[in-house]
């Protein structure tokens, strides 16, 4: 028999070998290593996509996660930088950042709440997940209470500015010819669902950078739980 024969028997069996000894690995985690190893690192990834976005120019000066005007409305921002109006619309967008700055810090007790309650099967479910797999979780778990904190804070911040009254005006009438979504007619609500989106796209990245790096990790139980992973 050529030797080539056994090329495709010998890389089944590494495989194989390969899968069960993932199994293994896992499963030799104990209940406690897994959910506590875990825990450890989400708060970690949540706290620094916290503080990365809760502070002056967290969002303004990311280009990733920068509130610009609904792009229904971006139109309507031409026009007004057309008419000598960029100071406003500069003011405007600014203001929008301004606010889910102030907004994001009021995360960081209701990320950390959700970590705690998290089960010893979600735990596992997320170390074995995609690379997304804790964002997810955190979405599912947090994204409604999280927005009913944002909108007063937002809106609190978005009165200060007497354009963003005039925005709120002409988007609720342009909604209603189909000009501008419905979800977008009210500044607040926009900019409360675009500071969540920021923050979620931050806690993804720090997901992402623990999953690639499990020694970043803080703490012994978070190396513990990836690293068996690798």
């Amino acid at each position: 028999m050529k030797p080539t024969a056994f090329v495709a028997p010998i890389v089944l069996c590494a495989l194989l070998f390969a899968t069960a000894a993932h199994a293994l690995s896992l499963d030799a985690l104990s209940n406690k290593d897994a959910s506590g190893g875990l825990k450890e690192a989400l708060v970690q990834g949540a706290g620094k996509a916290v503080a990365t976005l809760g502070r002056p120019d967290g969002f303004l000066g990311n280009p990733k996660v920068k509130i610009p005007l609904p792009e229904s409305l971006q139109q309507v921002e031409g026009m007004m930088r057309t008419f000598g109006l960029g100071k406003q619309a500069d003011e405007l967008v600014t203001t929008m950042n301004r606010a889910a700055e102030a907004a994001v810090p009021e995360a960081k007790t209701l990320l950390v709440n959700s970590v705690k309650q998290m089960s010893v099967q979600d735990a596992k479910g997320i170390l074995t997940g995609g690379d997304d797999a804790a964002t997810q979780y955190f979405k599912r778990t947090t994204s409604g209470p999280l927005a009913e904190k944002f909108r007063p804070i937002v809106k609190s911040a978005m009165q200060k500015v007497k354009l963003a009254e005039k925005y709120d005006q002409f988007a609720g009438k342009a909604a209603q010819f189909g000009l501008v979504k419905a979800e977008d007619a009210h500044l607040e609500n926009y900019v409360t669902r675009k500071a969540l989106d920021g923050l979620y796209l931050m806690i993804a990245e720090e997901e992402k950078a623990i999953r690639k790096d499990p020694v970043s990790a803080a703490g012994s139980l978070a190396r513990k739980a990836f690293g068996v992973l690798q």
